[in-house]
């Protein structure tokens, strides 16, 4: 999913912002979750960029991990620049390898679609209101309200991520994918 999102992301007008078909995102879902080989070369990739963000729903904990949830919210009323940098790379390697794997991979495709926002539309800020929601979540239910600004805060933090990704995760990540 990763690497055809990093291929076709770019190029594609509101990644993210837009839902594939209802009916084939669920038929999908269903070949993916019984272990079904699937082609999603083709598929939509509006369909892919939404069972991907199901993917990251469906992580226990989040990505990020909830347990580290008031630490994340708070980074960014840390003070300059550089010192939310070093928080965010503190916060990352209390999570679990993987995740930080993960996370790389998926700032490489977030980066690498930001870079191309005249053509698709999907800026930092347009692609953290649409993938947030998916990367972090609460330990436990709150009220529409509080829900709704913790929404702001993790979209900000998560624009932050995007837009310093290669100070966050190295320039490398933006060669992960090689030469597709």
């Amino acid at each position: 999913m990763l690497s055809l999102l990093y291929q076709e992301g770019p190029s594609t007008k509101g990644i993210f912002r837009r839902s594939g078909s209802a009916k084939t995102f669920k038929e999908l879902k269903e070949k993916l979750d019984s272990g079904t080989e699937v082609d999603l070369a083709c598929e939509s990739i509006f369909v892919t960029a939404s069972l991907f963000k199901d993917f990251l729903r469906n992580i226990p904990g989040s990505i990020l991990s909830s347990q580290l949830c008031d630490k994340w919210v708070s980074v960014l009323d840390q003070g300059n620049n550089e010192e939310k940098i070093k928080s965010i790379q503190r916060l990352i390697e209390q999570l679990p390898r993987a995740n930080v794997v993960l996370l790389r991979y998926i700032f490489g495709v977030l980066h690498g679609i930001e870079m191309r926002s005249e053509e698709n539309q999907m800026n930092a800020f347009n692609l953290a209101i649409c993938i947030a929601p998916s990367l972090l979540w609460p330990p436990v239910s709150s009220t529409p309200d509080i829900e709704g600004e913790f929404i702001k805060k993790i979209s900000s933090l998560v624009q932050f991520l995007i837009e310093n990704c290669c100070r966050i995760f190295g320039n490398e990540i933006t060669s992960l994918f090689g030469e597709i």
